[in-house]
């Protein structure tokens, strides 16, 4: 089957995926400081989840604005589970991200015949509740003060702490390789052509016969699984769990990466996650001028390129194969 317009061949793409993630597992040798490494391990950790943002957003049309909540659910729940269960750190892991598309399900039910505005204030107010219900439950959840000393992932009998979080690196790229890839191939398929032609054309789109709360409950919690995933190795890493994960400082920080990538586009988040974190370290001596500098930089980009950064790179490239097919041979 040849591709459609303008979408690179599926072979292509997964050769370009396959150089690009090796070239990041290098980084390593030329970075040799664990404060690198830190930045990149959060870049990752920000890539998996704004990329799955952009899979409800950019290509489901879906306003889901609690989605920073699975990512918080998934935090909590790799506390829950290993601090009070005693349950394997690994098996939490992947519990975790269940326990995000269980809620990713629920939030699902109340949103299914709504529209614009009215998801966005369904969506905003399950991640209050679960808020919350966590600041409630105090005795299990640290409530305000959090949760502490949350045990860390192991690999037999290496110290993970102290090798300049070299291991962290890995799996952390792991984690945002297999996310998308998952993505990445949902996008390309039947499934993701079906959610697609719901965000432009609903009712045309319904009426070929693609149910509206199947393909809603699809995305929403697709996009949940490696969002959860995400945040219980988060909580692992930091050892930590705290409510600021449902703040609105890092949920714009996350919505900041989709929008300047460039939605429906998978690669425009991750991109924007790198830039983001490492401009804003960067920009660090600069303090309370830090954030302003920042959405400076955002504002001036999306005003140059409404497609973000992945509608940058698209224009780059076209130029320079353009400039390349005109040149004189001979």
């Amino acid at each position: 089957m040849s591709p459609a317009p303008g979408r690179t061949p599926w072979p292509q793409e997964a050769m370009g995926l396959v150089v690009g993630f090796a070239l990041l597992a290098l980084l390593p040798l030329a970075l040799g400081d664990a404060y690198s490494r830190h930045v990149l391990i959060m870049a990752f950790i920000y890539g998996v989840v704004a990329s799955n943002w952009d899979l409800s957003l950019g290509y489901g049309g879906v306003f889901n604005f609690g989605h920073l909540a699975l990512f918080g659910i998934g935090v909590y729940a790799y506390g829950l589970l290993t601090k009070l269960a005693g349950l394997d750190p690994w098996l939490a892991l992947v519990a975790s991200g269940f326990a995000a598309v269980l809620a990713a399900a629920v939030v699902t039910i109340p949103i299914l015949r709504l529209k614009g505005i009215y998801i966005i204030l369904v969506t905003f107010g399950f991640a209050q509740l679960v808020m919350q219900v966590i600041l409630s439950q105090s005795e299990l959840t640290g409530g305000t003060q959090g949760m502490v000393r949350i045990p860390s992932l192991t690999i037999g009998e290496h110290n993970m702490i102290r090798d300049g979080k070299l291991a962290y690196f890995y799996i952390a790229l792991g984690l945002l390789a297999a996310s998308t890839v998952f993505l990445r191939v949902l996008v390309r398929s039947r499934l993701g052509a079906s959610i697609v032609a719901l965000r432009d054309n609903e009712e045309y789109a319904v009426s070929r016969g693609i149910s509206l709360a199947r393909q809603r409950l699809i995305t929403l919690a697709a996009s949940a699984f490696f969002t959860g995933v995400a945040g219980a190795f988060y909580a692992a890493y930091q050892r930590n769990a705290s409510v600021d994960v449902f703040g609105m400082s890092l949920g714009t920080i996350i919505l900041s990466m989709v929008l300047l990538g460039g939605t429906s586009t998978i690669y425009g988040a991750i991109l924007a996650s790198f830039v983001l974190t490492v401009f804003s370290e960067v920009m660090a001596d600069f303090g309370p001028w830090r954030p302003m500098i920042t959405a400076l930089v955002i504002i001036v980009v999306m005003l140059v390129y409404p497609t973000g950064l992945a509608g940058l790179l698209r224009a780059g490239w076209g130029a320079a194969m353009r400039q390349v097919s005109t040149r004189p041979r001979g």
